[in-house]
């Protein structure tokens, strides 16, 4: 019984990630909130399955999953960046020296 849970566990996490690591999409400057990161703009924000990275500087983005797994991963020149995430559920994204937790 253990070992049932513990497979479906597993492929229902690695179609997760499957499912997530689609690539990354350049997108139009015009997203509303940001914070500053170390003299920098950085903003998250998410919507609809997506997450939107909008930054003034060249950054490396991470996605884990609640489990610490990876999801994603991307070094974006400065500009606004999209992803798709099929599952929800809460996950860890990094950006450079932030973190930050989302929820889609």
């Amino acid at each position: 019984m253990k070992r049932t849970l513990a497979a479906i566990l597993l492929l229902a996490l690695s179609a997760a990630s499957v499912s997530a690591q689609k690539h990354w999409e350049e997108m139009e400057r015009g997203i509303a909130v940001s914070e500053q990161m170390e003299g920098e703009m950085l903003e998250i924000t998410v919507k609809d399955g997506y997450v939107y990275v909008t930054t003034s500087r060249p950054v490396t983005v991470k996605i884990f999953s609640i489990l610490g797994q990876l999801i994603s991963q991307k070094s974006i020149p400065a500009g606004t960046w999209r992803t798709h995430i099929a599952s929800r559920g809460i996950y860890i994204l990094k950006a450079g020296t932030q973190t930050k937790r989302i929820t889609i």
